[in-house]
């Protein structure tokens, strides 16, 4: 008869195992739908760059800037740019409008926003700014679904939690987007972040695509 240390210890080899099928299942899925995702939406990629060669959009197509990734390892992440170059120091130079960007989960309304040109906004309420992020999961630095990758500022709202919410790859989409993504605010969205780190699955991660996709064509919550 095996002992209750026995089949602890069985029962951990057997967790282990099936979390490196986990993320080695993910990864090929993240390669496979990033690859195919890029060759689908190819057009719509030369047709929105296009339109950076007109007005105030002028400038460079991409935006990166730097988010914190699994274990705390920084990384740009690339989405279409929305907002008018040198948009940070736009922000910045207006002290109480910055003040009032970080006292609300730093967001801005977009009608008070004066670092969103008129395209960005269109590309804000129907995600597509957010298709560059392919790249980023083909590089390895996301998932397709995971935690949304916070700026360095962000990581105060997890508090004792922060290693534990970077312990996994973010994601182009997650739990927290599919829960109303803008609309729900700190701190609820560190509960809903951890409980997807606590609660991941392939079965998980498919229903998140799955109302991602409802979540896109309502225009749920973005801006």
């Amino acid at each position: 008869m095996e002992s209750p240390k026995a089949d602890s210890r069985i029962l951990l080899r057997e967790n282990v195992a099936s979390k490196k099928i986990y993320l080695i299942t993910k990864r090929l899925i993240d390669i496979v739908g990033a690859l195919s995702g890029l060759i689908l939406i190819l057009p719509v990629f030369l047709i929105i760059s296009s339109l950076y060669l007109f007005g105030d959009n002028k400038g460079p197509v991409f935006f990166k800037q730097k988010r914190i990734g699994k274990n705390k390892k920084e990384f740009y992440i690339y989405k279409f740019r929305s907002m008018i170059v040198n948009a940070e120091e736009k922000l910045k130079s207006d002290d109480e409008l910055y003040k009032k960007y970080i006292a609300n989960n730093y967001k801005l309304e977009q009608h008070e926003d004066p670092r969103v040109t008129k395209l960005g906004r269109f590309l804000r309420s129907t995600s597509l700014d957010e298709l560059p992020q392919l790249i980023n999961v083909l590089l390895g630095s996301m998932s397709l679904v995971g935690p949304r990758p916070v700026v360095k500022q962000e990581l105060i709202e997890y508090k004792s939690q922060t290693t534990e919410f970077l312990s996994v790859k973010p994601g182009v989409t997650g739990y927290w987007q599919v829960s109303g993504r803008s609309e729900v605010m700190y701190p609820e969205r560190v509960d809903l972040e951890l409980y997807y780190v606590h609660n991941q699955s392939l079965v998980f991660d498919l229903k998140i695509m799955v109302k991602t996709i409802s979540m896109v064509l309502l225009r749920k919550g973005a801006y």
